[in-house]
């Protein structure tokens, strides 16, 4: 009886840690879902940017992570018989030794909390920092993740996300120049543009503004060139110049206005 009772208590401390385990998991599951769908309803929630929001959560949500994971952790050591009161009693000189060890660390989680209350860059913003561009995907306790436009991520400590550009903190400017032909009468070329652009109103998509003509740029060798700008959401112009291009090729088209490409010419000596 007593050998039975012996084995019970030997099987119940190996279930006991995936018993915790699960319930960690569990609980995990639990908040960070509480977490995710807090403030949906609210109209104070509907009046924060939504990328702030976000972020916020991401960050609440990795905190209660390493909660759980410390406590789960410290339930299995006290299951095995380890003094867990003696641990967290000696935090106290633990906690300056771990200080020390890990500077960088504690460097990394306050510029991350920096980083979210401040509101410097958020999820979904297009930043900048030491040449690499690219929209940040994670903003974690200690790091943050960005991504470019081919794909390739770069992952950056927190304590040096300094002198960031942030391309969606404001609007953006599409510029588009177009050259014309020297031959071309100039009061036409202005008359065909302002004529597009009035008939484009309202129809370039992420314009915040109308286009407007800035006139001659430039007289380079071979033609006279133009200068059209046109305010539009943040990181959204160059979808806007490719729109404009076309439509500007295709109005010189039909207005048999040229513009010149480079040629070669060939002189007969004889």
């Amino acid at each position: 009886m007593i050998k039975l009772f012996n084995i019970s208590i030997d099987i119940m401390k190996l279930i006991l840690p995936i018993i915790y385990i699960i319930l960690g998991i569990i609980t995990f599951s639990i908040i960070r879902k509480i977490i995710l769908d807090s403030g949906k309803n609210s109209k104070k929630f509907k009046v924060l940017q939504n990328q702030r929001v976000k972020t916020l959560k991401t960050l609440v949500i990795n905190i209660v992570k390493y909660i759980i994971f410390l406590i789960v952790v410290l339930a299995i050591l006290s299951n095995f018989g380890v003094n867990v009161k003696s641990i967290l009693a000696g935090l106290g000189i633990g906690t300056a030794l771990i200080g020390l060890a890990f500077q960088d660390m504690a460097k990394d989680i306050i510029a991350g909390f920096s980083i979210i209350t401040e509101g410097e860059y958020e999820i979904g913003d297009t930043i900048e920092i030491e040449g690499f561009m690219g929209e940040v995907v994670f903003i974690g306790l200690r790091t943050t993740r960005i991504r470019n436009y081919k794909g390739a991520t770069k992952i950056i400590a927190n304590r040096y996300m300094d002198n960031i550009i942030n391309y969606s903190n404001s609007n953006s400017l599409a510029i588009v120049d177009v050259g014309v032909s020297y031959d071309c009468d100039s009061e036409k070329v202005e008359k065909t543009l302002e004529g597009l652009f009035k008939r484009l109103s309202g129809k370039i998509e992420f314009a915040t503004k109308e286009p407007e003509l800035w006139g001659v740029n430039e007289l380079s060798d071979s033609s006279v060139v133009y200068r059209i700008a046109v305010e539009t959401e943040p990181m959204k112009q160059f979808g806007v110049e490719r729109f404009l291009k076309k439509e500007i090729k295709k109005e010189f088209d039909k207005e048999n206005i040229k513009i010149p490409y480079k040629q070669i010419e060939v002189h007969n000596g004889k």
